[in-house]
This record gives C-alpha cells, structure tokens and sequence, in this order.
C-alpha cells in the first residue's frame, strides 16, 4: 500500500544516523543557496560587469567537468570521512574568508571569483563522496527511500535558501548570506565525521594495484547496460529539458511580460514540484523498476516543454513549472537511485560522480546549445525542439533499455 510505503519511508528520518544527515545536509544545502543568491548582487554592488558575473558562476562549475570523476575515484579509495572533512573544511573558509573581508571594506571582484574557483575544485573532488554517503547508512531495502528523501531535502533548500536571502539581504546585507553559509558546513562536517564509516587500511600492493588502473570502475560502470542506461537518461534529460529553468526569465519577461515577482512565483514553483516529486516517490514500492519511472517522467518533461512553448497565459506557468520540477525530481532521483543500488559498493563512488556528471555537464552543454536556439529562433521555437528531442531520444534509449527485468541483485558486479 503506498501508504504503509510512506509510513517506512519517513521512519527513516527518525533514526539516528540517517535522520541526523538528512538534517545536516539540509541546513548545509540552504546555507549554499542563501550565498547563491546573495553573491551576483555583491558582485554587482562591487561594480563587477556582468561578464565577470558569468565568470563567477563558470570559475564555480568548471572544476565539475574537470574532476567529478576524480572525486569518484577519491569516494571509493581513500576515507571518505577525510575526503569530505578536508575539502568541506577548505570550502567553509571561502565565505568566511568574504565575509572578513567584506566587515573590512576590502573586497574585490577577483577575490570572490578566486574562492569560487576553489569552492568548485572542492566540491568536485568531495560531492561523489557525500552523494553516496545514504547506502552506507541505510539497509539495502532503504536505499531508493533513502535517495528520495536526500532529494526531497534538496528541493526543500533550494525553496527555503532563496527565501531566506532574500530576507538577511534586505535586513542585513549580503553579509547575512555568506556568515549563514559558513555557519552551516560545521554541523554537517561533524555529522560526517560521526556516521561514516572508516576506511580500512589497505596493503602496499593493493594501493599500488589501484594506481595502476584508477579508472577501472567507471569502464565496468558504463559496460552495464542498466547502469549505461540510467546514465543516458540522466543526460539527454538534463540536455534538452534542464533549460527549461534556466531560460524561464527570458520566456517571462519577452513573451509572456511578466515582472521580476512573476519570474520568482515560477522559479519557487519549480523548486516546489522537485520536493513533491521526490517525496511522491517514496510512496512507490521500492521493488518498483525504476526504468520506467525514470523513463517516463523523462517523457513527460520533454511535454511539460512543449506545453510551454504553446503557452500563453502567464497565470498556467507556474502550473507547468510544478509539473517540469516534479518530472525532474523523479526522472533523476530514479536513475541515481538505480546507480546507488545496483553498483558495486567499491565502485559506488565512481557510479555517482557519473551521475553528476551526466546531470550537470548536460545542463551546462543544454544552456549553451538552447541559448543559441533562442537567439536565432526565439524562446517558444527553442523550447519546441527541445521537447521534441527530448522525447525521441528518451523513447530510442528505452528501446534497449527497458528490456528484460531488473533484478539489481543480478547485476554483474565489477
């Protein structure tokens, strides 16, 4: 009964490793979008052009593109109470570090681009580790559960972060934003350090068979038809229906001439439909294949896309932002979860970073793709032929990948 499967799934927050993490990561979460906010408004007030305002944002995500993979590597190899206690501790001193700066009337422009750059590096090289911290924490039974909530607690921060700027910044300043950000890494910090496991210490020799082929894993990884599969999804998804949100803006203010407030109502409506549909999702039996669960919310945003396109109503917008959020939230949580359960634990880590990959290099690649698209045919045309594609190219990967069942268990293992 969905139910009794909702029932299971919130128990998980009551016990005490997994409900302290969730928690943990949540105010860790919200602190990040707090200072998301607040930092293209500082730089602005600091008289940095908006092309510095970009640079900003790609001295954040390139490192991802550089070294996710790396971080995979890191997750299944080293301790990753270490890996995620030494980068994470580097990354706090970054806003605490503007913050003093800002208290001293010294900061620059180049200065939060500089820190951004090592936020990114950190995060690359720890976020593998902590997005594969839940099936070391839960039973096995858990894990689609437990990947659910962690996504629903992403989509709760990424509502509650903005919110909560917007408020320290009218009050405070953007001084708010960034002493919140660095306030919350310690709880998380500690509760890394308390859940997670130590890394057995391995010998000579299987230290330097590892260095010998440290990227062993994440071949054996995409040899799996269902874990090549989930992979794909998680892509092209993010590829033609991830700007979506991105380009919501252009599509309120040019087409449908809407107001700064109007684009704010459809953002938070986005961030609304990704925790309703990462909650919904624990209402689903978790014997259920995720296959088709991501293979056809992955459809349905590339119709929330079309949809849009043919919109014309500002009031529908939200409506069919809650749907896009929804479709997303299930889509990608379904292929993260297959990932986390059905890779082997050595390789788990690596198995993530693919993951993270394919979700924020097809956004990346997706923005720069449908921004060209909008320039030369306009946001309605742009969003058209990204619904389209999404939809033919997520129906050719079901073709091989939905044959057959899937039984995680027998799964080769690498």
């Amino acid at each position: 009964m969905p139910s009794t499967a909702l029932r299971e799934s919130f128990a998980l927050l009551r016990t005490r490793r997994f409900g302290t993490f969730w928690f943990a990561s949540l105010l860790s979460n919200i602190g990040s979008w707090a200072q998301q906010v607040a930092e293209p408004w500082l730089l602005l007030s600091l008289g940095a052009s908006p092309f510095l305002v970009g640079l900003d944002s790609f001295a954040m995500s390139a490192p991802v593109f550089l070294l996710t993979l790396v971080g995979g590597i890191l997750a299944d190899r080293a301790d990753r109470r270490r890996v995620i206690t030494a980068f994470q501790s580097a990354q706090a001193l970054c806003p605490i570090l503007i913050v003093v700066l800002l208290l001293t009337h010294t900061l620059q422009p180049w200065m939060i681009i500089a820190l951004s750059l090592v936020v990114g590096i950190t995060d690359a090289l720890s976020l593998p580790s902590f997005a594969s911290i839940v099936p070391t924490i839960v039973e096995r039974k858990h894990i689609p559960a437990g990947v659910a909530l962690n996504a629903a607690q992403f989509n709760l921060s990424r509502v509650a972060g903005p919110a909560l700027a917007g408020v320290l910044m009218a009050s405070i300043g953007a001084v708010g934003c960034f002493a919140l950000n660095a306030a919350s890494y310690l709880p998380f910090i500690g509760v890394a350090l308390w859940i997670l496991p130590r890394q057995p210490v391995r010998s000579r020799s299987e230290r330097i068979a590892l260095l010998r082929s440290p990227f062993t894993g994440i071949g054996a990884i995409t040899r799996q038809s269902q874990l090549r599969g989930a992979i794909l999804t998680t892509f092209f998804s993010s590829l033609f229906c991830a700007p979506f949100i991105t380009f919501s803006p252009v599509l309120v203010r040019d087409v449908l001439r809407g107001d700064a407030s109007q684009y704010s109502l459809a953002v938070g409506a986005f961030g609304l439909g990704g925790v309703l549909g990462a909650v919904s999702l624990l209402a689903i039996d978790a014997r259920r294949d995720r296959r088709w669960l991501a293979t056809i919310f992955a459809v349905v945003f590339g119709v929330t896309l079309l949809l849009t396109a043919r919109n014309s109503s500002l009031w529908l917008l939200p409506g069919l932002m809650v749907l896009g959020g929804v479709s997303m939230a299930i889509a990608n949580t379904s292929t993260n979860t297959l990932l986390q359960a059905s890779a082997a634990a050595e390789v788990r880590g690596q198995a993530v970073s693919l993951f993270l990959l394919a979700m924020r290099g097809g956004i990346a690649l997706g923005s720069l793709l449908t921004g060209a698209a909008v320039s030369l045919w306009g946001i309605r045309h742009a969003l058209l032929l990204d619904g389209v594609l999404a939809i033919v190219v997520q129906l050719w990967i079901a073709r091989s990948w939905l044959r057959g069942s899937c039984d995680t268990d027998a799964l080769p293992q690498p």
